[in-house]
C-alpha cells in the first residue's frame, strides 16, 4: 500500500469514525430524547429511519457529482450540511423540526459517509480498492466502542441537546478540515480519462437478476446490522441487564467487529466479498439462537456479542466489497450509488421495526426476525457464489 493511499485511509478513518459515531446518538440517548420531546421510543428511532431513507434517495442523485467533481468535494459539502443538521436537531422541539434535522443529516451522510468513502478509495486505489476498503472498515468499526461511552458521558453532562451541539462542532472542526486538506485534489480531466481507459478493458456488466441478488443479500444483512446498532442496548436491557451493563456489553461489540475485519483484511486477496459473506453469514443465525435459548445469562450474552460481532464485522466488509466482484472500476461508483437507494431504505425500516417489536412483543421477537433475515441473506449469497463461478468460467473461455 503506497504512501498516498495510506494517507487517504488515515483521513477517512478519523472522519468516518466521527461521522458514524455521532449518528449513533439515539442508541444511547433515545430515552432522554423521547422524554424531552414526548415521543415514543420507536418514534425517536424514526429519526434514524429518516436518515437512511434520505441517504438512499440521495444516493443515485449523487452518482453524477461523484463522477464529475470527485468524492473529496462532495464529502466537504456533506460535512458542512451535517453540522447544520446537528444544530437543527439540538433546536428541535416538535416532530417536524426533529425529522427535518434527520433529513439534513441523511443528506450529509449520503455525501460524506460509507459510499462516498468507498468511491474515494476507488479513485486513489484502483485495483487495490478491496484491500483499502477492508483497511478502512477495520478502523471505523471502533465508532460505536468510542462514541457510545462518549455519547453517554456527554448526554449525562450536557443533555442530549448539548451533545448535538458538540457533534456539530466536530463536523466543522474535525471532518471538514480533514476532507479539505487531507484528501488529494482531483485533476480536471481525471474522471474522463479514467472512464476511457477503464472502458477499454471493462468486463461485461452483470444482468439485472444479479444486481437484484446483490441488493437483496446486502439489504437483508444491513436490516439486521443497522437495526441492532440502534436497539442493541435496549435489547440487552430486555434480556435483564442494567443500563450500565448493557452499555458495557454493547461497547465491546465494536472491538469484536474490528477483530473480524482484521481477519478479513489479513486475508488480503485470498477471498472476495462473497466468500467473506458466506462464512460470516453463517454466524449470525447461530448468535440469535444462543441469545434466544440463553434466557439472559451473562454467558449467553457474552457468546452472542462474540459470535454476532465476528459475523457482523466481517459482513460489513462483504457488503462494501461484493459489488467489486461483478463491477469494474468504471462502473463501481454508479453501481454503489444505485445500490445505496434500496440498501438505505431497508436499513431505514429496521430501527423502528425492531424497536416496535422489542417494546410490543419482547426481545425474542426481534431475535427471531433477525434469524429469518440472516438465513435469507445466506441463501442469496450462495446463489451469488454460483453466479460468480459462472462469470469466471465465461471470462476464461
Amino acid at each position: 500500500m503506497d504512501r498516498q493511499i495510506a494517507g487517504v485511509l488515515l483521513v477517512l478513518a478519523v472522519a468516518q469514525i466521527v461521522g458514524w459515531g455521532t449518528l449513533g446518538l439515539p442508541a444511547i440517548a433515545g430515552h432522554r430524547i423521547a422524554a424531552d420531546l414526548h415521543f415514543s421510543l420507536p418514534m425517536v428511532f424514526g429519526g434514524t429511519s429518516t436518515l437512511y431513507v434520505t441517504m438512499g434517495l440521495c444516493g443515485p442523485l449523487l452518482a453524477e457529482p461523484f463522477r464529475r467533481v470527485g468524492a473529496r468535494r462532495v464529502m466537504m459539502i456533506g460535512s458542512a450540511v451535517a453540522a447544520l443538521g446537528f444544530v437543527a436537531l439540538a433546536c428541535a422541539h416538535e416532530a417536524a423540526g426533529y425529522f427535518i434535522a434527520w433529513t439534513m443529516l441523511g443528506m450529509a451522510g449520503s455525501a460524506a459517509l460509507s459510499t462516498a468513502a468507498y468511491i474515494m478509495l476507488n479513485e486513489v486505489a484502483g485495483r487495490n480498492a478491496k484491500g483499502a476498503i477492508g483497511a478502512l472498515m477495520l478502523v471505523t468499526g471502533l465508532s460505536s466502542s468510542i462514541f457510545w461511552p462518549t455519547t453517554a458521558f456527554l448526554a449525562e453532562a450536557l443533555g442530549w441537546r448539548g451533545t448535538c451541539l458538540i457533534y456539530a462542532a466536530a463536523m466543522l472542526l474535525i471532518c471538514l478540515p480533514l476532507y479539505t486538506f487531507g484528501l488529494p485534489r482531483r485533476v480536471a480531466n481525471e474522471a474522463e480519462t479514467a472512464s476511457v481507459s477503464d472502458s477499454a478493458a471493462a468486463t461485461p456488466s452483470p444482468g439485472r437478476g444479479t444486481f437484484v441478488l446483490v441488493v437483496a443479500a446486502i439489504a437483508l444483512n444491513a436490516f439486521v446490522s443497522f437495526g441492532f446498532s440502534a436497539v442493541l442496548v435496549e435489547l440487552l436491557k430486555a434480556q435483564g441487564l442494567s443500563a450500565a451493563e448493557a452499555v458495557a456489553f454493547g461497547s465491546t461489540l465494536g472491538i469484536v467487529q474490528v477483530s473480524a475485519r482484521a481477519i478479513d483484511f489479513l486475508g488480503g486477496g485470498r477471498w472476495d466479498g462473497i466468500t467473506t459473506g458466506l462464512v460470516a453469514g453463517t454466524l449470525l443465525p447461530v448468535a440469535m439462537l444462543i441469545l434466544i435459548v440463553g434466557h439472559g445469562s451473562y454467558a449467553a450474552i457474552a457468546a452472542f456479542i462474540l459470535i454476532y460481532g465476528l459475523g457482523s464485522g466481517a459482513l460489513a466488509v462483504a457488503r462494501a466489497t461484493i459489488p467489486l466482484v461483478f463491477y469494474d472500476k468504471s462502473a463501481f461508483a454508479k453501481a454503489t450509488s444505485h445500490i445505496a437507494l434500496p440498501l438505505n431504505l431497508i436499513s431505514a425500516a429496521s430501527p423502528p421495526a425492531l424497536a416496535y417489536l422489542l417494546t410490543r412483543f419482547g426481545s425474542n421477537a426481534v431475535l427471531e426476525l433477525a434469524f429469518a433475515c440472516s438465513v435469507g441473506a445466506l441463501v442469496m449469497l450462495a446463489i451469488l457464489g454460483r453466479r460468480r463461478r459462472e462469470v469466471g468460467i465465461a471470462a476464461m473461455s
